[in-house]
């Protein structure tokens, strides 16, 4: 059993962000990750670790049983619920209006990416934890993010 902590961080005021993960056997450390980007959202970037992570299982812990945890409710219970009801209405926004109703969803690139790797690998669990509650995994995933997110501002400046 794999035990992965995903954390994304963003900045508004550049649109810049950055993603990590660590993971964890048997409360060993036994890789991490980090990296940066653009954004729309803090979301794009809590949604971006999760996909790496979920990423890196698929290649190196095929078939695996692996829980990937997140302190974002958001990535959370749209993995669980709203996924599979994109997938089928064509990555489009769940609304009431029509209008809102035939945009695409954001970061649908993200999601279909996800998506994929979820399906592909079944014995992922997306699951959540508490943000900021001295995790070992989500604090290191969380501090990691942050510097990811500080370098891309340095270096686009």
């Amino acid at each position: 059993m794999i035990d992965i902590y995903a954390d994304g961080s963003f900045r508004p005021k550049t649109a810049t962000g950055g993603w990590a993960f660590v993971a964890f056997q048997n409360d060993r450390e036994i890789h991490r990750a980090q990296g940066f980007a653009r954004g729309l959202s803090n979301n794009t970037f809590e949604l971006r670790a999760v996909l790496e992570a979920a990423l890196w299982i698929g290649t190196n812990w095929a078939g695996a049983s692996a829980t990937i945890w997140t302190d974002s409710r958001q990535t959370v219970t749209a993995c669980h619920a709203a996924r599979a009801i994109w997938r089928n209405n064509g990555w489009r926004r769940l609304e009431a209006n029509p209008k809102k109703r035939k945009r695409l969803i954001q970061d649908v690139a993200l999601w279909q990416a996800l998506d994929r790797q979820l399906t592909a690998n079944p014995r992922i669990e997306i699951a959540w934890c508490r943000g900021h509650d001295d995790i070992v995994g989500n604090e290191l995933a969380d501090a990691l993010a942050r510097t990811a997110a500080m370098a891309l501002k340095v270096s686009s400046g």
